[in-house]
Order: C-alpha cells, then sequence, then structure tokens
C-alpha cells in the first residue's frame, strides 16, 4: 500500500477535533464471505463533453504526449488504479452509435451529432479500434454496450462478429485490413442502456421481448463473453423482477443505475462546491439509499434465481450536481470534493457487503464528467479526491470478504436528518492481509473506534486516511494535493486496537493479528 507524508493540515485536523463515543467494530476474519469482485471498481467512459476527447484522446498528432492518441498522464494515472474494466460507447450515447462510423481511417469517418450530449459534432475519432487500444494500454477488460434503441439486430450481431471472429469471416477480415488480425476479448456485452428512457421509453415487457430476440442472433465466438440486460434505476424493483423472471438462456446480469444529488436549494442548484452541512447530510444520506435499492432488487433476483447466476450491475452510479458555471451546456463538468470521496467510500463498503451479487459496477465517469478520477485542462491533469479513495480501495480488488460487525454506532445527526456515523468493511486481500476500510460521516467530530479480531488477537494496523479541513476541500490545478491520503497507524494494546478517525474521513488499513 503506498504511503504518502502527511501534511501539517492532516495532523492539525487529527489532534484538534473532539471525540466521540467509542464505536465497537468486530472482524469475524474466521468466517470468509463471496469473493468482492475486481469489477466492483469499474470505470464508464461515454462519448459526453470532453470525457472522452481532450480528457483521454488526443489523437496521435497532440503535442501532449501520448501513446496512439490516448495520452499518457491520464492513463498512466488510471493504471495506477488497476481498473479492472471499462464500459463504452454509453450510457445514453450507446442507443445512437452505429459502429461503422468508427472504423476505417480516421479522415474517412462521418461526422454525426451527438445529440444527447450538447448537440456538438461527433466525428467518430475515437471507435472500436481506438477504445479496444485503450483497454490494453490500462490492462483492463472491455464492457462494451450495443446499440438497441436506433439499431438493428442485424447491426448488433455483425458488430459482436466483427469484433471477436476469426477463421474466413468477411467481418474478421476487415478488422484485419483495419489493423487488428487477432479477435478482441470482449468480457461483457450490453444489450441496450436505459430502456426506460433515453435507450427507447420502453416498458420492461417490451424490452424484454427486444432482448430475447437480440440476445438470439448475438454470438460472440469466444463464448466466454457475458450478456447485461439493461435493467431499473432508483428504488423501481420491477425491471429487476420482470427480466430475472422472464428472461431465461443467454443473461449473465442485470444492470442498474443510481446517482446521488442532494436536492435543490432555494434556486434550484445541486452545488458541487460552497455547500454547508445540510447538503453534506443530505447527500451522504442520499447515496446511503443505495443499501436498500441492492437489498430490495437482489431479494427479487433471489426469488427467481436460486442458482445465484445472475449478476446485479451497478453500471452507473456517482454524484450528480449542476454543471460548473462556464462549462458548455450538455457535459455534466463539476468540481470533485472530499464529499465525493465520502460518497465512493460508503458505495464501496455497500457493494462489498453484497458480493455475492454485485460483481460489476462502473462510476460515472472516468474522465472530466461527473464524479471524474481525473479532470484535464489542454496539458494540465489533477487528480481528484474520488481517486483517491480508489486508490485506497484497491486491496479489495479480488478479496474475500469477512464480516464486520458495529456495536455502539451513534448517529451522526443535523437539523432533523440523521446517518450512521461510522462505515466498515474488511477482507482478506489477495495478498493473504487483512484489510479494514472505516468512514467517518461526522464533519465535526473525530471517531474513536475499537477493533477487535474474533479469536485472534489485533497487534497493529497501518496504511492510509483521507480527509480536509474544509468540507469542499478540493484539488485543482492551481493546488493539485490540497486533498490526498497521508499515513494512517495505530497500535493495540490487550489484542484491540484503537483507532481516531478524523472527522470527514476514510481510512483504510492492513491490520496485523496474532493468534492466541
Amino acid at each position: 500500500m503506498k504511503i504518502i507524508k502527511t501534511s501539517a493540515l492532516a495532523a492539525a485536523v487529527i489532534a484538534c477535533l473532539p471525540a466521540a463515543a467509542e464505536v465497537s467494530v468486530t472482524i469475524e476474519s474466521a468466517k470468509p464471505g463471496p469473493v468482492i469482485s475486481k469489477y466492483v471498481y469499474g470505470q464508464f467512459a461515454e462519448h459526453l463533453g470532453t470525457g472522452i476527447y481532450g480528457g483521454l484522446w488526443v489523437g496521435p498528432e497532440s503535442g501532449i504526449p501520448n501513446t496512439r492518441g490516448w495520452r499518457n498522464d491520464v492513463v498512466g494515472a488510471l493504471k495506477a488504479l488497476h481498473v479492472p474494466v471499462v464500459r463504452w460507447p454509453g450510457g445514453c450515447f450507446a442507443d445512437q452509435y452505429h459502429w461503422r462510423d468508427g472504423i476505417g481511417p480516421r479522415a474517412g469517418r462521418p461526422v454525426r451529432i451527438n445529440t444527447n450530449w450538447g448537440g456538438v459534432d461527433e466525428d467518430n475519432a475515437v471507435g472500436t479500434h481506438e477504445f479496444f487500444e485503450l483497454v490494453e494500454q490500462l490492462g483492463a477488460d472491455a464492457y462494451v454496450n450495443g446499440n438497441l434503441g436506433s439499431g438493428s439486430v442485424q447491426e448488433m450481431a455483425e458488430w459482436v462478429e466483427y469484433l471477436t471472429a476469426g477463421g474466413k469471416s468477411s467481418l474478421a477480415a476487415l478488422r484485419a485490413r483495419n489493423g487488428h488480425p487477432a479477435p478482441y476479448k470482449v468480457a461483457f456485452f450490453g444489450i441496450g442502456n436505459e430502456a426506460w428512457g433515453c435507450g427507447g421509453n420502453m416498458q420492461v415487457e417490451q424490452y424484454a421481448r427486444e432482448y430475447r430476440r437480440y440476445a438470439s442472433f448475438v454470438h460472440p465466438a469466444s463464448g466466454n463473453t457475458q450478456f447485461i440486460a439493461a435493467g431499473g434505476h432508483d428504488d423501481d424493483t420491477g425491471w429487476t423482477d420482470y427480466l430475472s423472471s422472464k428472461v431465461q438462456g443467454r443473461l449473465d446480469g442485470v444492470s442498474f443505475h443510481y446517482y446521488t444529488s442532494p436536492g435543490a436549494d432555494s434556486q434550484g442548484k445541486y452545488g458541487a462546491l460552497g455547500f454547508d452541512e445540510g447538503r453534506w447530510i443530505a447527500t451522504l444520506r442520499q447515496t446511503q439509499r443505495m443499501e436498500g435499492f441492492i437489498a430490495n432488487n437482489v431479494a427479487r433476483m433471489d426469488q427467481h434465481d436460486k442458482q445465484n447466476k445472475l449478476a446485479f450491475v451497478v453500471d452507473e452510479w456517482g454524484t450528480w450536481y449542476d454543471t460548473e458555471e462556464g462549462s458548455t451546456s450538455g457535459f455534466l463538468v463539476q468540481q470533485n470534493s472530499l464529499r465525493d470521496a465520502m460518497v465512493a467510500a460508503l458505495n464501496f463498503n455497500i457493494f462489498h457487503a453484497h458480493a455475492d451479487r454485485v460483481r460489476m459496477t462502473s462510476i460515472a465517469q472516468m474522465v472530466n464528467v461527473l464524479q471524474a478520477m481525473i479532470r484535464t485542462d489542454g496539458a494540465r491533469m489533477v487528480l481528484t479526491p474520488t481517486y483517491h479513495a480508489f486508490s485506497m480501495y484497491v486491496p479489495f480488488q479480488d478479496a474475500t470478504s469477512v464480516p464486520v460487525r458495529l456495536a455502539n454506532n451513534p448517529q451522526y445527526s443535523y437539523g432533523d436528518v440523521s446517518i450512521p456515523a461510522v462505515s466498515a468493511s474488511a477482507a482478506r486481500g489477495k495478498d493473504g492481509r487483512l484489510y479494514l476500510a472505516l468512514v467517518n460521516t461526522n464533519p465535526r467530530e473525530l471517531a474513536e473506534v475499537a477493533v477487535d479480531i474474533a479469536g485472534a488477537a489485533a497487534a497493529s494496523a497501518s496504511g492510509t486516511v483521507l480527509t480536509a479541513a474544509a468540507m469542499d476541500a478540493h484539488n485543482s490545478f492551481a493546488a493539485p494535493e490540497a486533498v490526498k491520503p497521508a499515513p494512517f497507524a495505530a497500535t493495540a494494546k490487550g489484542g484491540r486496537l484503537v483507532m481516531k478517525l478524523p472527522a470527514k474521513s476514510i481510512v483504510v488499513v492492513a491490520v496485523q493479528a496474532t493468534t492466541p
């Protein structure tokens, strides 16, 4: 785990805040649960604003250092997160995307209008081959979303053949002429997106009929591609219930979308910065609704899928505020603060708790859009607090979850809103170490947490903490390291660790233990 020197500011924050009542955390390390799939830490890159063009793709001729068009600084930063999977080309854009527009010499590709996002020109400079170049550079798998809304069964079937076929297929030969003789690996394939909205404004019964029809004709050559159906959103469980009961055969997962917003103020804004504590707690409360949404949908799946075959795929999640002042309408540019990192960590802990069904998620989005990992401006790049949250949780990728029991966990309250003060998750990493993640949601009070390991004696813990003095602390091009991880350590007494979590903080540590 990377350790970064602590700052005087972080030390002052930890030292000066009052302690609340001690929270008891018991790690049941001898009771392993399901594996937390690495795909839970997936990313999403849509043709939306500068999420791809400028943010990731600059073209081979650019003066910004790049490898075959993809900028080196951004790809390098994303590689450090061990990005497991990238979803592309959308989102809403997927259901207006025609794959033949994005192959062949870039100079000859048609220009279309991106009617979903800003009405801007889409020159198709990034198409199939460019996207697979990106995932290859990242060392990630591909999650391709097919066009059900405005496409055809034949078009989708031919794209999958173009991607995966070998032998004497004419589409495989076309792929070879375009520069890639070998078939591509498509780990996941989504049939449509948000069919209830921008993907066709369908009822679930209509979409289910379309899904069965499309899936009947789409045949990846490798046979290892997982098929994802476009599911529901927010508190609607009807899509999961219907799809998991009525679609038989080629179905591996049902998607789900939920975005966190704090609620509008008197001007109708959702402020990414400059918010008060009321908006802080409202945002955290809203994001914790994810727990109930997942539980309710999984309960529907469990009724129909006794073999636990289907995955519940949260392939769009994150914060959504009003766009940044001065940014282009429809580009969904927003600043990213400590609050967003807290949202990410709280969701990670929720996903871990449902690891048996939640086997993939994709945060929206990788660069410059919504809850981004990275922001760019020309040749400049800055890592966001959310990036650092993802970095801290890397040890949980493909780790084996272990139960965590919390006792004496107070409510953090502001006004008439209350949420649990501390969130926790634990897992045994692939390296054999025991990892513990803790989130203190209270922006004013330190949380004192006593950690016990059932059947063992805790010895010490070391890792990192992410916090800052201000609730809306963020990294800018002028101050790129205002929010970054600092070292964190604790020593046990009598086999129990006492950890002091700063206000509004995320802590991830490796816990050392001895067997009595």
